[in-house]
């Protein structure tokens, strides 16, 4: 018998896993036809196909079930960009594009969860807990922009501030995704990369290219 227990207590684990991402992408999608008020732990266990005793046997309460659908969202969104960086080149430039770019993987900006994170941030302002999961992502992201962004300005000799033209990128891919959350006949995937492709250019000549003819570094 103590030969195949690991094997069911590891089947067990996985099947608790299994069952609480179910209910996680259930709540993304209940969030995205309904908003956050709307959503309940009824709505997200039919949209499951579960019983409403699993919703409340793994997260007990809708706050909880809310809080961890936000940090699903939120590692989701980090791994993303943290594995464009990973796979770009050496260069600062494509480093910097390939982070930009990343936010715009379908993966991760398909309408449903935008929707999910429109609801968040509607509501973030009035509870400490949801700004806690997403500030320390969000301020290693700029971080990181920013410092790619002194390198190329270093690198290519612009009279720029580093600061500025980071805190200019932020407010376009913020503007990009709110566009994309809210607008009747949102643009293209690929018009938001060339978009963000248009800025590049603007503020880096030397290393990006005009919109629409493909991106390269130095």
């Amino acid at each position: 018998m103590a030969i195949f227990e690991p094997t069911t207590v590891i089947g067990r684990k996985a099947s608790k896993e299994v069952r609480r991402q179910q209910l996680i992408e259930a709540t993304i999608d209940v969030m995205a036809r309904k908003g956050y008020s709307g959503t309940t732990m009824f709505d997200v266990a039919k949209a499951a196909g579960l019983s409403s005793g699993i919703v409340n046997f793994h997260f007990e309460t809708k706050e909880r079930l809310l809080v961890e659908t936000l940090k699903y969202l939120a590692e989701e969104y980090r791994a993303n960009w943290h594995k464009a960086l990973n796979a770009a080149g050496a260069g600062p430039a494509e480093q910097l594009v390939a982070l930009l770019f990343s936010d715009f993987n379908p993966d991760i900006c398909s309408p449903r969860k935008l929707s999910a994170w429109c609801a968040f941030w509607a509501e973030a302002q009035s509870r400490p807990t949801y700004l806690e999961h997403c500030g320390s992502n969000d301020e290693e992201y700029s971080a990181i922009v920013l410092d790619l962004c002194g390198k190329i300005i270093k690198k290519g000799r612009y009279p720029l501030s580093p600061e500025l033209i980071a805190r200019a990128l932020d407010a376009v891919l913020e503007g990009l995704w709110l566009d994309l959350m809210t607008m009747a006949k949102p643009y293209s995937l690929d018009d938001a990369k060339q978009t963000i492709a248009a800025c590049l250019h603007a503020f880096f000549p030397k290393h990006y290219p005009p919109a629409g003819e493909g991106i390269r570094s130095n």
